[in-house]
């Protein structure tokens, strides 16, 4: 687990992006840095649950394919959980998957897929906060 400590303000917005490629997670956190964002990392999903409960995020940017705990495995412990599911969450994924229609259900905020545009999920990070 790593936390990714970028100079912001006291009060800026807590984005934690959970992604097994640590180069993903860092081209997430560069591309992302210029709004101003405080950024929390994991690279499974054990460690997301973990911060989420603890780092109190404001969106958490989650990929679904992952060792440990998979990002659905993720949402199914969301959906248990009324402090979890307060957190918006950005699905990001290759995969193509039918299944995906099916995390609206879970009250997944935005899926983008990868490879994805870096200034729409900035757009949806944006978007998913203020919901």
């Amino acid at each position: 687990m790593t936390e990714a400590t970028v100079a912001s303000p006291a009060d800026a917005l807590r984005v934690l992006v959970v992604d097994d490629d640590s180069n993903i997670r860092r081209m997430i956190v560069a591309a992302l840095k210029r709004d101003g964002y405080a950024f929390l990392e994991a690279g499974n999903g054990r460690e997301a649950l973990d911060v989420m409960r603890a780092g109190h995020p404001d969106v958490v940017v989650l990929d679904l394919m992952m060792p440990v705990l998979s990002g659905w495995d993720v949402l199914s412990e969301r959906q248990r959980d009324a402090e979890l599911l307060r957190i918006p969450v950005i699905l990001i994924s290759a995969s193509r998957d039918p299944e995906i229609a099916s995390a609206v259900d879970k009250g997944v905020c935005a899926f983008l897929p990868k490879p994805f545009d870096i200034g729409a999920l900035s757009a949806l990070v944006r978007s998913c906060v203020r919901m």
